[in-house]
């Protein structure tokens, strides 16, 4: 057969196909998807075989082709449901992290105390460096009345009288030591009874941590500066 009697018969045999093709039912769709089935806010029951927009805000049911259960696919959340449950979610990251820095901290303090003397020797070591600081301040007010005595006895002898601008500044500035060396050890007596408080809050920690509370489950206590008054 030569080469145009092929192409002519070729021809031919695709348009006896077309016909047939054109009147094929087409594919059924993939029986794997399920059936989408709800009621909608008229009470209308819904069918699909893809979610059904109309029932976002409702619950539904993917059915397998027999009928049977296969799924339940709940509401779709608000705007205001999503932010509480993200709210939700991080409150719970918040206090998940919190317990871990509380069992951190639990930890570390065990192995900074293992018993009771070795806080006690820490608080005694932060008190004695205030306790310094306390004696400084007074040997300074000491100083500050020794030198007030000659200030006190030249201005007497100016009574009724201008006093000079040079002792006038002496006796200024000796009032202006006094007093920064009251306002001294009110802070330093304040700083004393702040240690101790956290040491004795410690110390309460530590003693139920030795007797094997779990690190983590104990109340977390703070320590503020107690207010005090200048006399």
């Amino acid at each position: 057969m030569n080469p145009q009697c092929r192409a002519w018969l070729g021809l031919a045999g695709a348009a006896l196909v077309m016909p047939a093709l054109a009147q094929s039912p087409p594919a059924a769709p993939a029986s794997g998807a399920g059936i989408y089935t709800c009621v909608d806010d008229q009470g209308r029951r819904l069918t699909s075989d893809r979610p059904i927009p109309a029932c976002t805000n409702k619950e539904q049911r993917v059915l397998n082709r027999d009928g049977s259960l296969r799924r339940v696919v709940p509401p779709t959340m608000t705007a205001e449901e999503r932010a509480e449950r993200e709210a939700a979610e991080r409150r719970a990251e918040l206090q998940r992290a919190a317990l871990a820095d509380a069992v951190r901290r639990d930890r570390n303090l065990v192995a900074r105390f293992p018993n009771e003397a070795a806080h006690n020797r820490a608080r005694e070591a932060a008190l004695d460096s205030v306790r310094a600081a306390m004696k400084a301040s007074e040997q300074r007010q000491a100083e500050l009345a020794a030198a007030r005595k000659p200030l006190e006895d030249e201005a007497e002898f100016y009574k009724g009288k201008p006093i000079p601008m040079r002792l006038k500044q002496q006796i200024d500035a000796n009032d202006a030591g006094v007093d920064a060396t009251k306002a001294a050890l009110v802070t330093q007596q304040a700083e004393l009874v702040r240690i101790n408080k956290l040491y004795d809050d410690e110390l309460a920690r530590l003693r139920k941590l030795w007797a094997g509370a779990p690190a983590g489950s104990l109340p977390v206590t703070t320590v503020s500066t107690p207010k005090t008054k200048a006399p």
